[in-house]
């Protein structure tokens, strides 16, 4: 018998400080509705892109023993939503969580957290990005940065960013989407018409449109922002939005958590003061900023 709520499967490490991961999954998908059971891949300290010495327990090794139990007790999920990884070795048994946990009724989302501002994130290597393009493979849809949308083509990012036009986009999309994923959307791009705007992109195969949701760039960097994109849209998605309405959606929540942060001094290394503004998730979206790409 089906749950009245929705699942997600949340595959993300446990980050104990500076809102990020599993602390910012958890509390947005609950706001929306929906249901997270988290499979933990890592447990840190603090976020890895604001810290260094953090304190990181790889739980690789623990996985598959918990994956066994969720298959005893036949869990059954909308959503199947991984991110972080602790080490290469969990692509292959996230592979094999997606074969056991997919159905023709859920959704596969990969938000392949590498790193940011063409750099990979400390914890990420060469072996690791590797792997993360064998489980792009199996996602129905992937939301990469512009920085790990370069590393998955193998591409040079300052390259990448030299070039950066709605041409240029539009080719790594479609590139990312022969990869495997139906629906391919790409964050942080600078707007090449717009100074101090930001992007984000996204192409949908099924029906060849092509998307983008723009805003104004406010100068100021958060951890976790990325974990909290991806679970607006999906949390969106899962809810009946279509692709366009969930990415303006989660633009516009980030960009109100940054606005509502900003003017606080406090460490921004903290992530921004979601606990402010979870009850905005539960408001519709007032102005649409979507567009349909040509």
């Amino acid at each position: 018998m089906r749950s009245p709520i929705k699942k997600v499967a949340a595959i993300h490490d446990l980050s104990g400080f500076g809102r990020a991961a599993l602390t910012t999954i958890i509390p947005i998908l609950s706001s929306m509705g929906i249901q997270v059971c988290p499979l933990p891949t890592a447990v840190l300290s603090s976020n890895t892109g604001w810290f260094r010495e953090f304190s990181f327990v790889d739980l690789t090794d623990s996985m598959e023993d918990y994956i066994e139990h969720w298959k005893k007790i036949k869990i059954e999920f909308d959503c199947i939503y991984s991110g972080f990884l602790g080490s290469a070795k969990q692509v292959d048994i996230i592979i094999a969580f997606i074969k056991e946990f997919k159905t023709s009724s859920n959704i596969v989302v990969v938000d392949p957290v590498m790193g940011d501002n063409g750099k990979l994130y400390p914890t990420i290597n060469k072996n690791i990005v590797e792997k993360m393009k064998d489980l792009v493979k199996k996602a129905d849809i992937i939301m990469p940065n512009l920085t790990e949308a370069a590393f998955l083509l193998d591409e040079s990012y300052t390259k990448t960013l030299s070039v950066i036009n709605e041409g240029k986009i539009k080719e790594m999309l479609e590139k990312l989407s022969d990869m495997g994923p139906e629906i391919v959307i790409i964050t942080s791009v600078p707007d090449y018409h717009i100074q101090d705007n930001i992007d984000v992109f996204a192409y949908d195969k099924k029906n060849n449109k092509f998307w983008k949701v723009g805003c104004k760039h406010i100068q100021v960097e958060f951890p976790g922002t990325g974990d909290t994109f991806a679970s607006v849209v999906i949390g969106s998605l899962l809810n009946g939005d279509s692709l366009p309405v969930a990415i303006d959606k989660s633009v516009q929540f980030i960009t109100l958590g940054l606005r509502e942060s900003f003017g606080f001094t406090y460490p921004h290394r903290e992530g921004i003061l979601l606990e402010k503004i979870l009850d905005y998730l539960k408001m519709p979206v007032i102005n649409s900023n979507y567009e349909l790409i040509e």
